[in-house]
């Protein structure tokens, strides 16, 4: 009973504990804040650039750093314009492109961006590398790691119910029944939250572009370029934890005249 107790007030100080993404106006989970996440995110950062090659002086590493300063004083006038001026004081931008055939690029929180050298032929040109930029920044804006920890620590609270619930059970049903628990929750539960999560930094990161002065158009071309490359080897999209790139395609389509639209109140138009 006590520990029954315990799980309900748990859930509910987690619940209590809740943010606002302020490009999409949603309430999120921030049961962790930032200011713990900010620091151990810096330093695991350090750590991957100090065990890898990163590429520094060269054109396409100074490309990188070049867009990425473009896409962060797109989302600075963004958050000016919406009176959230102090939205981003915690952050620390940083751009490195690491040398890697990996077809990769990521942001970890607080800003920390890496690009892989493997993914340039893909972005083939600035606004493509733009496109992935925007979407990467837009991550490190909504707080998805912080939202991915939050989701982390209600699973783990889950758990407890379903053991809870099956505890005088022979141990093979409990078993069973923490097995299920754990396909369901994943299937269920994590993987869609995070294929939102990309849908998310997608529609963010095209409007950040747009604003930044790329033609939005070029993020469809990017996955379009991405769905050739990968020849169709993905798994079903309810197993990945990214939408299949046509969903993608579909979707950015989709936003076109919204990301041009918010680019046009900063006075950015395209042909």
């Amino acid at each position: 009973m006590k520990t029954a107790i315990k799980s309900v007030l748990i859930v509910g100080i987690l619940v209590a504990s809740c943010a606002k993404n302020p490009f999409t106006g949603k309430s999120t989970m921030a049961f962790v804040p930032n200011s713990q996440i900010f620091p151990s995110a810096f330093q695991q950062y350090g750590q991957f650039l100090s065990e890898n090659k990163v590429v520094k002086g060269t054109a396409d590493a100074k490309r990188i750093t070049t867009i990425g300063m473009k896409i962060k004083v797109a989302s600075e006038r963004y958050l000016n314009a919406i009176g959230k001026s102090d939205y981003l004081k915690d952050y620390a931008w940083e751009y490195n492109l690491v040398d890697s055939k990996e077809v990769n690029a990521w942001c970890m929180p607080g800003g920390k961006i890496v690009f892989y050298t493997g993914i340039l032929p893909i972005c083939k040109d600035d606004a493509g590398i733009a496109a992935v930029m925007g979407h990467e920044v837009a991550h490190a804006l909504a707080n998805h790691g912080q939202q991915r920890m939050s989701a982390g620590l209600l699973q783990q609270v889950g758990a407890v119910g379903a053991q809870l619930a099956v505890g005088n059970k022979s141990e093979e049903t409990q078993a069973l029944a923490m097995q299920a628990y754990g396909a369901a929750s994943q299937v269920g539960g994590m993987l869609p939250f995070s294929r939102a999560h990309e849908s998310e930094a997608d529609m963010i990161g095209l409007t950040l572009m747009a604003i930044a002065g790329y033609d939005p158009i070029n993020a469809v071309k990017v996955w379009e370029r991405m769905s050739a490359h990968s020849g169709g080897q993905a798994p079903p999209e309810i197993l990945s934890t990214h939408p299949s790139n046509q969903t993608r395609i579909n979707e950015l389509t989709a936003l076109l005249p919204q990301a041009r639209a918010e680019a046009a109140k900063f006075g950015v138009t395209f042909k």
